[in-house]
């Protein structure tokens, strides 16, 4: 099941609505053909104590677009942890792929990786243009900073990374909204209402059945299912972040 979901995670995929997000034009792509310039990198970053939540002053930041390669970047930094597990500042923009956000999921349960969202600032970035510092993430790290998690915000997409976590938080100033989603093949754009019904229907059951596999209550995706029928949003209080089980943590 993971392997077929990353390989129609390639072709056609279901997509979250996401807001539009500036770029640098100059910023080179990060991901293969049709791979936008904001697809999603990873690095490692560290700061002091506290610097990314209790207990906490090393981390992988995630940041960008989940796109139909993101899974491989992050394979690759994990393998670069030597034996460690840190964990995972989610910081996803934009419109995501949610079958390759869920992959990215199961691959985290199954490296032993803790979640949780927000963006991470940098010293080394401050005053210099974007591009600079995308080339200073490319890197790898790790680079000095901090996860500002009073500035979180989770959508759909990072929603499906954040479950993978064995341990998965949220700081109570997170904004989570959900969206809708719906089909998209990035080779072919014209997906046939025949095609897209029956894309619809298994891309769902995946994502259910992996919800339950990660101890999420798949209520998630009735919303999300009433929002693609309403096209509308939805915030999610902190409340339901318990009552769904989008966090296990204190």
């Amino acid at each position: 099941m993971f392997i077929r979901t990353i390989f129609w995670g390639l072709i056609a995929s279901f997509v979250a609505a996401g807001a539009a997000q500036a770029q640098d034009p100059h910023r080179p792509a990060v991901g293969g053909v049709g791979s936008p310039v904001d697809a999603m990198i990873f690095y490692f970053a560290k700061g002091p104590p506290g610097a990314c939540g209790e207990g906490c002053s090393e981390w992988i930041a995630a940041e960008g677009a989940v796109q139909f390669d993101t899974h491989k970047r992050l394979i690759n930094i994990l393998d670069r942890q030597e034996g460690r597990k840190l964990p995972l500042v989610i910081n996803a923009r934009g419109e995501s792929n949610l079958n390759v956000a869920a992959s990215l999921g199961r691959i985290l349960r199954e490296r032993g990786i803790d979640t949780i969202a927000g963006p991470t600032e940098l010293k080394a970035c401050r005053g210099i243009p974007e591009s600079e510092c995308f080339t200073l993430k490319r890197l790898g790290g790790p680079l000095i900073g901090v996860a500002d998690l009073t500035a979180a915000r989770c959508g759909l997409g990072c929603l499906l990374i954040l479950a993978g976590g064995v341990h998965r938080s949220l700081s109570p100033d997170t904004k989570v909204v959900v969206s809708g989603r719906f089909i998209a093949n990035r080779l072919a754009p014209n997906v046939s209402d025949e095609r897209r019904e029956g894309l619809t229907s298994l891309y769902g059951e995946q994502l259910r059945v992996y919800l339950r596999d990660m101890g999420v209550d798949t209520e998630l995706l009735d919303i999300v299912d009433r929002n693609s029928e309403l096209r509308r949003v939805t915030e999610l209080p902190p409340s339901d972040w318990r009552r769904l089980k989008l966090v296990n943590t204190p």
